[in-house]
């Protein structure tokens, strides 16, 4: 399908107002928003930048639609329209890829496919949170020149560490292979994403950070089932009582033929393409990863060392273990993993993070030292039995949308990178199989020979990809390296329910004899991570050492270093399922002592004094504090709380993460 010179030119012209006011706007700072903060000393980072605005609001070739174009109050002005070959959610390692990718592929073919990133953060990287210890296997094959072309891969990684944590000692392991990082780089996996960026626009890749996917668009095909036809940003402008305020603007319609989303673990667009279409088979199981980054004493830091451990301070029973990365410029990444399918509600991960600093190992690696960031985000831990199906018509799931996380080898940005580029082969491969099927169906009927390779595979694309699955997306990613990697392993993490020493002793032997030939395959013993939870009159009580202000910190000092931030006359973005208004005061809060009041790592859920509400007690959700971790949305009793994106490009805001 051809648009007209017009329309191109139109199409164009918006891109381009787009990209100017996005850029123009990106350099104003924001007013922070963390509720109940209070600070003697200077924050030590500097604002957050933010970007509060739809895209309706930056396109003045276009006649502004207002609420005085409504026929009555309560009518929603229609939305803006653009039209893209391809439309990706989320500028993460997989979705940056699977861009660069197409682009690249497409080139090579004579394809010009237009292709869209938006990213909810403000910029490219200001919503990515990782360890990082980075494998580049397939970086070397998306950008083989990557080190001439300066990628922020420069701490190889020199020696490894495995340890087990008792209170006072640490006492080494013998490293398992799969932990053998020999060619792997620290890295923040946020500066990559920014290079990646910077490289996908070269190549003609719209990118649009500040810009949330909040509503996935449906259309019906002629047989009458439902396709993705591309998704649509979120209104601004609606106040807290949910009536638009005179900034209102509607979103954009992001339309397109083929939507892949990467949104990470537990995407809010992703889950609802997978309910809605089933795709999910086996239910995913989460961790939590809380993570800061300090910097030490010059004498102290040892540039390229990498130390995983286990043990204290974790519970026995909880499937936990943290890591100390030593990056250069003195900085060390440090941060603890806990598996969100504990049953302890009294746990709390945040001050796990605090307790494990306290060891003698760490407090004196830390001390003299600095704190300059802090942020949480959940991780898929369910391994090879999680991944749901992959594709569904008009799009597909990639990286961590669908969980590709090797957990022994504690890593998952390489998978979803490769997982990216296998996508984008499989557009490429369905837009010239079916060209040449269609033109060899044409020259059959002419009684002419057919031909090998498609002559106008442009003509195709919408034939080809519009409302269709990616047939050859699972057998590339079969065919890959990816798949194998995560079977191998795959009897590890779930084999954890029989107890820590026999875990060990069965991961020792996963790893140095079996590698995967094992003739069973686990399952975890749980639906969902909060079924897991046990009521609090049956868990043991947990005591955390008090903050100290100079090597442990009180929660919401610590928030201010993650920059989050939220435009505060808002809706909530945290939203109480209308079908379980009743779970926090009847169930959450008299069963499990209201958890989410401990698991969130931002201080966002706040059981209040309220004579007035059953129990005297009433929840408060402070959704300004929120750093989009998606804990509440897997660990809250019955998954009470349903995630949303809020408005503007709000959230946190990391820089070296």
């Amino acid at each position: 399908m051809f648009r007209s010179v017009r329309s191109v030119a139109v199409q164009v012209a918006k891109r381009s107002q787009v990209k100017a006011f996005t850029r123009a706007l990106a350099t104003a700072a924001a007013r922070p928003s963390i509720t109940r903060v209070s600070f003697a000393a200077p924050l030590a980072r500097a604002p957050a930048q933010r970007i509060p605005i739809a895209l309706t609001q930056i396109k003045p070739e276009i006649e502004r639609r207002n609420m005085s174009t409504a026929k009555d109050e309560n009518e929603l002005p229609p939305r803006d329209v653009m039209e893209y070959d391809v439309v990706i959610v989320g500028a993460g390692p997989a979705g940056l890829s699977a861009a660069i990718r197409l682009k690249k592929e497409a080139a090579k073919h004579g394809l010009d496919l237009s292709v869209c990133i938006v990213e909810k953060g403000a910029e490219v990287g200001a919503h990515i949170l990782s360890g990082n210890v980075f494998q580049p296997t397939y970086l070397d094959e998306l950008i083989p020149d990557w080190r001439e072309k300066g990628a922020p891969l420069d701490t190889p990684v020199r020696d490894d560490k495995f340890m087990l944590f008792t209170s006072k000692y640490a006492i080494p392991l013998p490293t398992p292979p799969s932990m053998h990082n020999e060619g792997n780089y620290i890295i923040s996996l946020g500066q990559l994403c920014r290079w990646l960026a910077g490289e996908a626009e070269a190549l003609g890749v719209e990118i649009y950070p500040g810009f949330a996917a909040a509503e996935v668009i449906y259309e019906k095909a002629a047989d009458g089932t439902e396709y993705v036809a591309g998704i649509a940003t979120g209104d601004v402008g609606i106040g807290k009582d949910g009536k638009p305020t005179e900034n209102f603007a509607r979103g954009m319609e992001l339309r397109a033929k083929t939507t892949l989303f990467a949104e990470g673990a537990r995407g809010s667009c992703s889950e609802e393409v997978m309910a809605k279409y089933g795709l999910r088979k086996t239910p995913q199981t989460y961790g939590i990863g809380l993570k800061e980054v300090w910097e030490v004493q010059p004498e102290k830091h040892k540039e390229g060392t990498v130390i995983h451990t286990i043990g204290w301070p974790a519970q026995i029973d909880n499937y936990q273990g943290s890591f100390i990365y030593h990056m250069k410029g003195n900085l060390v990444h440090i941060g603890v993993v806990i598996g969100l399918d504990y049953a302890n509600p009294n746990i709390n991960p945040y001050m796990e993070l605090q307790k494990f600093k306290t060891h003698p190992t760490i407090a004196s690696l830390l001390e003299g030292g600095r704190c300059i960031e802090y942020g949480a985000r959940v991780v898929n831990e369910g391994g090879y039995q999680a991944i749901p199906d992959l594709t569904f018509p008009g799009g597909a799931l990639l990286g961590c949308s669908a969980g590709f996380l090797n957990v022994p080898k504690v890593k998952g940005s390489h998978n979803a990178m490769k997982s990216g580029m296998c996508a984008a082969d499989a557009i490429i491969d369905q837009i010239l199989r079916e060209g040449l099927r269609k033109e060899n169906e044409e020259l059959q009927a002419k009684g002419l020979p057919t031909v090998s390779e498609p002559s106008a595979p442009a003509e195709h694309v919408e034939h080809a990809l519009a409302g269709k699955k990616l047939h050859y997306y699972y057998a590339n990613l079969m065919s890959s390296p990816v798949i194998r990697e995560l079977y191998e392993v795959r009897n590890v993490r779930p084999a954890f329910k029989f107890g820590f020493l026999p875990f060990l002793m069965h991961s020792a032997f996963v790893e140095y004899l079996s590698r995967g030939r094992e003739s069973y395959t686990l399952a975890f013993d749980h639906k969902r991570d909060c079924d897991a939870t046990v009521p609090i009159a049956e868990a043991k009580p947990i005591e955390y050492p008090k903050p100290d202000g100079k090597l442990t910190f009180p929660l919401l000092e610590n928030l201010s270093r993650s920059g989050v931030n939220h435009e505060e006359n808002q809706p909530s973005h945290l939203k109480i399922k209308p079908e379980k208004k009743h779970v926090p005061l009847q169930v959450s809060w008299p069963v499990y002592g209201g958890p989410e009041s401990r698991f969130c790592p931002a201080g966002v859920y706040e059981y209040l004094d309220d004579p007035s509400q059953p129990g005297g007690k009433r929840l408060q959700i402070n959704a300004q504090n929120c750093i989009h971790c998606k804990t509440c949305s897997i660990k809250t009793p019955d998954e009470f709380i349903k995630w949303t994106v809020p408005q503007g490009g709000g959230g946190p805001n990391y820089t070296g993460m």
